[in-house]
């Protein structure tokens, strides 16, 4: 797609920041809505006595709501106009957070937030539209980058709000938080303006029968790698497919019907239908180098939010709390990061930006794996979680900004559905991606620190059956040794090689979390190189 080099003139009129707030906690509302479920997960569990899997449910269940239909949500914003559906999703997703509160069972908080990501899967293209029609040049680089920053602001508060709440009073008063905000938002929405829509947008129920089956495939795939297991099929697995397991077969069925999506939606661009989503806004290398980015951003961020929980709370027994508190360094980073790498855009060109982010996170994952330890407050691993965020915090925004700012604003929502199902499909890969590492690095770490402890004997390792613990706290452990008959002495050794061997592999898995940042350099070389003094205006592209 070709885009204008001429700068905005310097005597637009500002707009009004009322509407931005309104949008910024609209972004909140999603963020605190899916940073508060694993927050509740114990007192959900405890309340409705059920597993720990039926509740997670709702957590998959939302997310594959969001991805698998962003993409109708935005042809519907186009369709019927973006403010007039923003404020319905809105009110749905107060609905939604009402039935949270009221939930007399887990199938309750189940088909709430199946109806809160189908709001959502509205409300993320509505943002970018929305922004794109009332906020021009500086303001609208600002605008976008408050959307980053709300999602790290909405993560701290959730741990902590509701960690807190969950601790002293229960889960429900989190999504009483969330019902306030919808209400806060829908008021706010009555600030905004936006086109009434465009009646003749069609939407192309083949093409979202396609995406919508794909993203669905590829999510629960990916999701499920660990679980099912990533190659032979595990016990878990719901069925096998001669012994192998559906998880890669899933993965590999989303990408053919990803694949089958692009196919169609070409030939209805060339039949002169309407797709689904315009292909023009991927049109240009440095269009698709900022979703590749994107991709690994999200991967990025999703894999170290997985794997740090892991260990405090798993491995180390510790509370929710005490993980917000670990992650807060991280989190506040990316929230400050995010707001103030908007004042960099008038000197550096997003390549120039962009590499640089990508060199500091690859930085921050090295040096975390050197000096990460089984103490997370440490001065040294503040100090890498601080250097990932600051990368972290700047590409979120500048690749979302590089997107939005090559297209035009009729295709605003086009540019917000693909943010939506990047994210969604990168957060998916990258927690999946950091729980098969951990568990296969874990077998390897196991052997070699048995090799490592001569006490621990070949046949004490077998008899302990070390390779199936996984990442359990090491009072847990001793409990599955002394059901192996293994105690003592014994029982020591073990408790040892295996807390060197869960710290290896936290290390390795970090390692190669840097040295996939590092491969990333490569698509951030090919982002816009404009000098400062020529960003485009998306208005004139």
């Amino acid at each position: 797609m070709s885009t204008s080099t001429t700068a905005p003139p310097a005597d637009v009129e500002k707009a009004s920041w009322l509407p931005l707030v309104g949008l910024f906690l609209a972004q909140v509302l999603m963020s605190f809505n899916v940073a508060s479920l694993p927050v509740s997960l114990g007192g959900m569990v405890e309340d409705f006595d059920v597993p720990a899997t039926s509740v997670s449910t709702a957590i998959v269940t939302y997310g594959i709501a969001v991805a698998a239909l962003v993409m109708v949500g935005a042809k519907l914003g186009q369709r019927v106009g973006w403010v007039i559906v923003f404020r319905v999703v809105v009110a749905v997703f107060a609905v939604s957070a009402t039935m949270m509160v009221l939930a007399p069972s887990v199938g309750w908080v189940i088909a709430a937030q199946a109806l809160a990501g189908a709001s959502a899967a509205i409300i993320v293209p509505s943002l970018v539209a929305l922004i794109a029609e009332n906020y021009r040049g500086d303001q609208q680089a600002t605008a976008i980058g408050s959307l980053g920053s709300a999602r790290a602001l909405s993560g701290v508060s959730a741990f902590l709000i509701g960690g807190a709440l969950s601790t002293l009073v229960g889960w429900r008063p989190s999504f009483l938080i969330v019902l306030a905000l919808a209400v806060a938002v829908l008021a706010l929405s009555l600030t905004l303006r936006g086109d009434k829509g465009d009646a003749s947008v069609q939407i192309d129920v083949v093409g979202a029968a396609l995406i919508g089956l794909g993203v669905i495939s590829l999510t629960l795939g990916f999701n499920n790698l660990n679980t099912w297991g990533p190659l032979l099929a595990t016990p878990d697995a719901p069925f096998d497919l001669a012994g192998v397991s559906p998880a890669p077969a899933m993965v590999v069925l989303g990408i053919v019907l990803g694949q089958g999506f692009f196919l169609w939606t070409r030939r209805r661009t060339r039949d002169g239908r309407t797709p689904l989503i315009a292909l023009s806004v991927l049109g240009e290398p440095t269009e698709r180098a900022a979703v590749y980015a994107m991709f690994v951003v999200v991967l990025l961020e999703s894999a170290l939010n997985f794997t740090v929980p892991l260990y405090i709370q798993i491995v180390q027994g510790r509370s929710a709390f005490s993980t917000s508190l670990a992650m807060m360094p991280f989190n506040l980073t990316v929230f400050v990061t995010a707001t103030l790498v908007i004042r960099t855009y008038r000197r550096f060109p997003p390549r120039t930006i962009a590499v640089f982010s990508f060199c500091l996170t690859t930085a921050g994952l090295a040096w975390l794996a050197f000096v990460v330890t089984n103490n997370w407050e440490t001065v040294p691993t503040i100090l890498g979680l601080v250097v990932f965020g600051v990368g972290q915090g700047a590409l979120v925004t500048l690749v979302f900004n590089v997107l939005v700012t090559s297209a035009p604003t009729t295709l605003a929502g086009d540019v917000g559905s693909i943010r939506g199902t990047t994210q969604n499909l990168a957060s998916a890969v990258g927690t999946a991606l950091a729980g098969v590492m951990l568990v296969s690095f874990l077998s390897l770490s196991i052997a070699q620190a048995t090799l490592d402890h001569p006490e621990v004997s070949p046949e004490l390792a077998a008899q302990a059956e070390l390779d199936s613990v996984g990442f359990i706290s090491n009072d847990h452990l001793r409990d599955a040794l002394a059901d192996s008959g293994v105690e003592g002495t014994d029982a020591d050794a073990l408790v040892e090689a295996t807390t060197t061997a869960r710290l290896d592999a936290l290390r390795i898995g970090l390692l190669v979390l840097a040295g996939l940042s590092a491969i990333a350099i490569l698509p951030a070389s090919r982002l816009p190189r404009y000098r400062p003094e020529e960003i485009p205006d998306p208005s004139e592209a």
